[in-house]
């Protein structure tokens, strides 16, 4: 029977070492391991792959295509406090959508951007 395991995003970036500083520390992931220029980030279930690809169009030249992930989750007014006192770059502030999710995004320093969404309670 088939099954997803879980599913990991993969990023290309410019500034490897920015990057990960970036997610690690402003966005929260932990980095649970880098080899031969990846590095594997988690923010709870949430698994990406960095890659350290210098020379690369950066993500904010691919302009709507630099949306890499839409997060589902609970306890999104505490991830959105946690970070703007981080000072986390927001393409989207928090606000509820008509279609029934409270919607946030963040920008990478490259312009890479992840939507988090909770759905709104009946």
């Amino acid at each position: 029977m088939f099954k997803v395991a879980k599913t990991q995003h993969v990023l290309a970036v410019n500034n490897f070492a920015a990057a990960v500083k970036y997610f690690t520390e402003k966005l929260g992931f932990t980095l649970n391991d880098t080899i031969g220029g990846w590095c594997f980030l988690q923010l709870d279930d949430f698994h990406l792959m960095v890659g350290d690809c210098q020379g690369e169009v950066p993500a904010r030249e691919t302009n709507n295509h630099a949306l890499f992930a839409y997060v589902n989750c609970e306890g999104i007014d505490e991830l959105y406090d946690q970070y703007r006192k981080n000072g986390v770059r927001f393409n989207q502030t928090i606000s509820d959508k008509p279609w029934g999710l409270r919607e946030f995004g963040v920008e990478t320093p490259e312009g890479h951007r992840i939507m988090f969404g909770q759905t709104i309670p009946a």
